[in-house]
Formats: structure tokens, sequence, C-alpha cells
């Protein structure tokens, strides 16, 4: 007799009680053996021992890379020309190489060589580091020194005491630096603000020496001592007293009167309205007025006094070149110059930023001295354009003016003394240049402007080297002689007298002068590292380009 449970086990199952992976009817599962059970494509391969890690280690970063990695023989992600070979030489001046590093991506910078030892085994204080380098750069920028000469400077610094993967900023006003220790480490960012600006190549100067010391291997300099010197250059000075000053304008604005055809008389006249409008500024800057309002009035006591020459009716004595001379000493070309550097370097921000300065500064010209014109004009003070832009009749008499020009220029930048003679020689070798490509060879004034910037800007930078300086000093005074004060005159003076559109065409070549003026001072400068020995990359490839401009 079958029992109850044998006759349940023969009950036909359903399809749906069945599943597709029961084993077939009269056939023994097999057990699977531990070893066959699949695996997974991580596991480690039969027969591979890896070592225990000690019990004291700590467990390593998913970022770290592996035992057998060495960056040395890496061929990873390697284009099929492969990345030059960046080599540092330690001929070259610090500004070629930092420069040179600025340029090169961040994955294909060498690592930094400390030159300044530190008073620990764990390495540099980074955030004084930071500091100090900031500090360093807003002198520089303060100064009026270019965004990437002052990158510059800040990466040598950074670099000199051991910090990698440091990337400055500039931004016209604003300085930053962020310094990321690793991978997997947080940066650190720091920044500052330039909150006052001045003219004062001494300083500058002194700031450029300092970080010359820091980058040379044969000096040490702690981080203290960097301290002390910084402290020492913000409290030092300015080399030349108030009176120098004044006087300096004076000599500068009757130079610049010389050179459009003015008298002994001129030169006088056109000296005492500088004087005047000096004077007058510094009293405007005493009582806080912004510095518009500061040009607006150095700019009234120039054209007063050749309205008043105008009304004299001296004999061969040109009002023109009196209001000439005094906008020559109020011309920012300076700022332009940096302003055009920055652009062709690739600091678009910072270059908008200065030409929007510039244009600030003398629209508060062209109102000083329109106001003071519509008054001659209205009294028939008889103010005409009866001289010719940079005319080059006396060319030995006004060779010495425009040396003269540069050297007065000089001293209102407040720079050392013994720089005073190399600025002047290089602004009469400019006007000699100019003179030639302008009378002799009958070259557009644009033209020979260009060209005479251009070699004011290659001396200046070769002189630079050799001084182991900023190019500022030898460049900015020297290319005073070329400013054009007369086209400004003229347009100021035609709109004056209700003709805007040849006024509007005075401008406009006034603006011309001074944009070839800017570019060829920049031009001449890269002419000027082609002579030197600059670190570059291997064989057959040439040096980079400017920030971001890298053929894109």
């Amino acid at each position: 007799m079958v029992s109850e449970p044998d006759v349940e086990d023969r009950k036909p199952q359903s399809d749906e009680a069945r599943s597709a992976f029961s084993p077939v009817g009269g056939a023994e599962a097999s057990v699977a053996v531990e070893d066959d059970q699949p695996t997974s494509e991580f596991t480690i391969p039969q027969g591979l021992r890896i070592p225990p890690a000690p019990e004291d280690q700590e467990p390593k970063s998913a970022f770290a890379p592996p035992p057998s990695y060495d960056a040395r023989h890496a061929n990873g992600f390697t284009p099929a020309e492969g990345f030059p070979k960046v080599r540092l030489t330690k001929d070259a001046p610090w500004q070629d190489r930092m420069r040179t590093m600025l340029r090169t991506p961040v994955a294909d910078r060498p690592a930094p060589e400390a030159t300044q030892r530190h008073e620990d085994e764990v390495g540099p204080a980074v955030p004084r580091v930071l500091d100090m380098t900031l500090r360093i750069g807003e002198l520089l920028l303060a100064g009026g020194e270019g965004a990437e000469d002052v990158e510059a400077a800040m990466f040598a610094v950074t670099r000199s005491y051991g910090l990698d993967r440091c990337e400055p900023n500039v931004t016209f006003t604003q300085l930053s630096i962020t310094h990321q220790p690793s991978l997997v480490d947080d940066p650190v960012t720091a920044a500052r603000t330039v909150r006052r600006r001045g003219t004062d190549y001494t300083r500058l100067q002194a700031v450029y020496g300092l970080v010359a010391d820091i980058s040379s291997e044969d000096i040490e300099i702690s981080l203290e001592e960097g301290y002390r010197r910084l402290a020492e250059i913000r409290r030092n000075r300015h080399p030349y007293p108030g009176w120098a000053l004044t006087a300096a304008s004076g000599v500068l604005a009757g130079a610049a009167s010389t050179l459009v055809g003015g008298s002994v008389v001129v030169f006088i006249a056109a000296a005492i309205g500088a004087m005047l409008g000096d004077r007058l500024a510094w009293l405007c800057a005493g009582r806080g007025l912004p510095e518009f309002y500061q040009f607006v009035a150095a700019a009234m006591p120039p054209a007063a006094v050749g309205v008043a020459i105008s009304l004299l009716d001296l004999p061969d004595v040109r009002a023109s070149a009196v209001i000439t001379g005094g906008l020559f000493a109020l011309i920012p070309g300076r700022m332009l110059v940096a302003a055009v550097q920055d652009g062709l370097t690739g600091y678009y921000i910072t270059a908008a930023a200065r030409l929007l300065e510039v244009a600030y500064l003398i629209v508060g010209i062209v109102i000083g001295v329109l106001f003071v014109l519509y008054l001659g004009v209205t009294i028939d003070a008889g103010l005409n354009p009866e001289t010719a832009i940079h005319s080059s009749s006396r060319p030995g008499v006004q060779t010495m003016a425009a040396m003269a020009l540069s050297g007065a220029f000089a001293v209102l930048l407040q720079q050392e003394r013994h720089t005073v003679m190399w600025v002047t020689l290089n602004g009469g070798v400019a006007w000699v240049v100019f003179g030639a490509l302008s009378v002799s060879a009958h070259m557009s004034p644009v033209a020979a402007t260009a060209i005479a910037a251009g070699l004011v800007g290659l001396f200046g930078q070769l002189l630079s080297r050799y001084r182991f300086a900023s190019a500022l000093p030898f460049v900015t005074a020297a290319i005073g002689p070329l400013l054009p004060g007369s086209a400004t005159y003229f347009g100021l003076l035609e709109i004056a007298q209700e003709d805007l559109n040849a006024g509007l065409a005075s401008l406009s070549k006034a603006a011309t002068l001074a944009l070839a003026i800017a570019i060829g001072v920049n031009l001449g400068g890269e002419m000027a590292r082609l002579f030197l020995r600059a670190p570059s990359t291997e064989e057959g490839a040439g040096r980079r380009a400017a920030k971001r401009t890298r053929g894109f």
C-alpha cells in the first residue's frame, strides 16, 4: 500500500511550478567545487603573492601612483611629436627664466630648485612665503610694472623658496596666488589689493634687486631678511625733493616747446606755466581730490600762459609752442605703454582697465585746456596752428632739447641718479632717429615714431639686463620726445574753434602716434630678448608665445 506522501510526490506539476533551471529528471546534480565558482575580474591571479602591509603604515590614497610607476620613464598620454623639454639655463636673467616658466603648461614645468635654505627640514612656511610674494608683487604693480613682469617676479620668489605648483594672477589692482601642495591636499590661496599707486622707479629698482638676490644661489635671503628689506624699501624717502620735481616739470615743458620751434622766451613761458600747473595739482592732491581733477587743474595754467602770450602779440613768440610744452608734461605716456604691453602679452582685462584710466586722464586734460581755449577764442586771442608737428628745422638745438626733456622726465619718475644719464642718451638717440626718418627719408610720422620707439625699447631692454634691473626706468622717460603733444594741442584748438572734423582728425592722429610708441617699445623689448641667452626648449623648438596666444 502506497503512503500518502508518495502519492503527492508522483503528482504531475504544472509548467508554472517548474523552474527552467531545474535539473532534468533522472540526472544527478553534481556539487560544484569551490575553486570552480565564478570569480571577479579584479581577483588577484593565482600564484601572485602580495606582501602584507605593515601595521604601522597608513593606508595609501586612491590617487597615489602604484609602486611600479616611474615618472621619468612614463610615456602615457604623450602626443606623437612629444613634449619639448624645458631647460632653464643659469646664465639667463631671472626675468626670462620665470617668463618661460609662466608660458609653459603646469604639467610640463620642471620641479623647482630651491635657492634659499630653510631653518627646519619640514619646508618653508607656506603662508609667510605667499604673503611676502604678494607684498613684492604689490610694490611692483603700484610702481607701474606690467602684469607679466609682476607675475614673473612672484613666480621667482615662490620657486626660490621651494614652493611647487604655484599660480600667480594679476588683474590691474588685484593680486592673488594659489599654491597646491599635492593632488589630494587643499590649495592655499592668498590675495592682496593695491590701494595706492605712485611713480617711484627708485623703489621699483630696489624691489627688483631683492627679487634678484632671492633668486640667486650665491646669496642667502631668509624670510626674516626678506621682510626686513621690504620694510626698508617702503620706508625709503624719494630721492628728489618737491622743489626739484617742480623745476623738472618746468624744464620738461620748456624743452618740449623748443622741439616744436619755440624760442628762449617760449621756453621760459612754458616752464612757468608747467610749474604753476604742477603746484596747483599738488594743492588738489593735498585736498584729497581724485587724479582726474588734478589733471584738469594742471592743464589750465599752461594754456592760460599761452593765451596771455597770444594777447601780447610778441614777435617770434608762438603761443601754440607754450601750450604744447605744457601738454608734454601731462600726457600719460607711461600708463599707455604699460596698457598696450599688457594687451600684447595676453592680459586683456588689465590692459582694458589701464586704457580706461588713460582715457579718463586725457579727458581731464582736454577739459582743462578746452576751458581756457574757449575763453581765448571768445576774447579773440589769435590762436592759430602755426607750427608743424615735430618740426626739425634746428636739429642740433632740438637734439639737446630732447635729451633735456628725457632727463627731466627721469627726475619726475623718481629714478636713481646713475640711470638718468643712460635714459637721457636713449632719448637723444630716439629723437635723432625720428628726425632722420621723417625729414631726410620723408617717412610718415607714424612709421618714424614706431621705429624710434622700437629702438628705445631695444636699448632699454639691453640696458636693464646689463644693470640687472627693470626696463621701465630706461624706456619710459626716453619716449618723452616722441609723445604727440602738438597733435593733441591742434586737435583741441580746432574743436575750440568749432571745427569738429579737423579737431577729431588731429586727435585721431595723436592717438595713432601714441599707439605707435607703445607698440614700438614692446616690439623693441621682444627683439632685445633675441640677442640674449634665454631659456628655451630642445633644439628646433622656438621660444614660447605669450600667455593665451599659442596658436589659438
